[in-house]
């Protein structure tokens, strides 16, 4: 296997997005339940330990933990090696740099799938982000560091919004009818995710303005904010609804997606199809 040949790290690749699928058809998945059933929406640590208590449960988060453990070393090994061809410059520093913090994010849910295994206890991710921005906050200059941190997650809700918007994650994966026909699904999965990462963002921003670790949260927290809105109950059982189909979208990145430089660049994405199919 020559330096350059890549095709190694596909499988870690596909283990840790179909980790990433499982995350979130757990969380809105249990949470559309419970929003169905007149109870509230859960946050991503509540919806674990409700599923510890089923049948195969402790299985299922086990699953989770090393599909999040995949998709952090996927993301290390992205980065460090830009299989993604982002480049070197400012910009491409910056995606990659993202890359990895993003996989730490992961592997921390990842952590909290596999303590709740061996306590049958969950922490709550919301309490944990909380007592996380108030620890924080306690340090020198922790509040302009928590500011910092919420304007990065909202400018991660502006990228996923953007790639829905105009439709650029058809550029990572591959073209062939699965991916064509299930499009609307996945542009609408990418949007529910942006909202939500916003939310939190937002939340964030405003602990560190309020200097309150009390104002962020997760997950969770943005649920029950849309909850209070007007026909918020419904509005959650639609992002729930959307927070599905970013599962589907994970999912068809474990089986899809293109990685030029591990898989060759000879490959038709999805972009190109439905340039195909408009001209």
């Amino acid at each position: 296997m020559s330096d350059n040949d890549f095709g190694w790290a596909i499988p870690i690749m596909r283990a840790g997005y179909a980790g990433r699928a499982l995350v979130y058809i757990v969380v809105a998945g249990i949470s559309l339940w419970a929003v169905w059933h007149g109870q509230e929406a859960q946050g991503t640590s509540s919806a674990f330990s409700t599923l510890e208590s089923a049948a195969w449960g402790k299985a299922v988060l086990v699953v989770i933990f090393i599909g999040m453990l995949s998709y952090a070393v996927w993301r290390v090994i992205d980065a460090a090696y830009d299989l993604e061809d982002y480049g070197s410059d400012g910009e491409g520093t910056v995606a990659r740099l993202g890359m990895v913090v993003t996989g730490l994010i992961h592997f921390a849910i990842g952590i909290g799938a596999l303590i709740i295994v061996f306590t049958a206890s969950g922490g709550g991710g919301d309490s944990s982000i909380s007592k996380a921005a108030d620890t924080v906050m306690s340090w020198p200059g922790g509040q302009w560091i928590v500011g910092l941190v919420g304007i990065v997650t909202i400018g991660a809700a502006g990228y996923y919004l953007k790639k829905a918007w105009k439709r650029e994650y058809r550029e990572n994966l591959v073209g062939n009818p699965f991916t064509r026909n299930f499009d609307p699904a996945l542009r609408g999965g990418v949007a529910s995710q942006g909202f939500v990462v916003g939310v939190i963002g937002a939340f964030i921003l405003y602990a560190a303005i309020m200097h309150s670790g009390d104002e962020a949260g997760g997950m969770g927290k943005a649920f029950e904010w849309l909850h209070d809105q007007p026909y918020g109950r419904i509005l959650v059982g639609l992002l729930c609804v959307g927070l599905l189909g970013f599962a589907l979208f994970c999912a068809v990145n474990a089986g899809y997606r293109n990685i030029p430089k591990a898989a060759g660049d000879d490959i038709e994405t999805l972009a190109a199809k439905f340039k195909e199919k408009a001209s």
